[in-house]
């Protein structure tokens, strides 16, 4: 998997695309929440529920349809006094999918594991990217502060956080010109 780090920097700078112009905190945080929650699938491991099973890692919990149905509770929950199906909510509910599509997507896109099940709770299959520049970071604490950790974060920095940081100035960027 790639680190929790990317995944919030991923968020985050999704969310600088286009973002409401109140509860600008709460919803930075909540897109954070979406890109990182899906890796609560780690716990299958300690319920001695197998890498590989749907409900294993980087199973249902990476899926299209979690990242859909997480969204439209984030919007549900948070979001209650917009209006359901409004521009608004759907705006807000599409955010919070990506972020959460982002974090199956980094994860396909790193050297280790068993793949992505996209398409779970309907096909177990586990798919990767074609390209796989991301060092899959280790899921254990020590191990990650240590040479694992910073080569992930290697990777991660020039695969990720370059390009999310450039994402983020071309948003300010665009949105500076078109307010002249």
């Amino acid at each position: 998997m790639a680190s929790i780090f990317t995944h919030a920097i991923a968020a985050g700078a999704l969310g600088a695309v286009k973002y409401p112009k109140k509860e600008i905190i709460k919803y930075f945080l909540l897109g954070i929440f979406c890109a990182s929650f899906p890796d609560v699938d780690v716990l299958a491991f300690k319920l001695g529920i197998p890498y590989e099973h749907p409900f294993g890692h980087r199973g249902f919990f990476h899926s299209l349809i979690f990242a859909y149905l997480q969204g439209l509770f984030i919007v549900r929950v948070f979001y209650a006094d917009l209006t359901f199906a409004s521009r608004q909510s759907m705006t807000i509910g599409f955010y919070f999918f990506c972020c959460g599509v982002s974090h199956s997507i980094l994860d396909a896109m790193t050297n280790g594991g068993l793949g992505v099940a996209f398409l779970a709770p309907f096909d177990n299959t586990r798919y990767f990217l074609p390209w796989r520049p991301i060092q899959v970071s280790p899921l254990d604490v020590d191990s990650f502060f240590g040479e694992k950790g910073i080569n992930v974060l290697k990777s991660e920095l020039y695969y990720v956080m370059i390009p999310s940081l450039l994402l983020v100035l071309g948003s300010f960027g665009i949105r500076k010109l078109r307010s002249r």
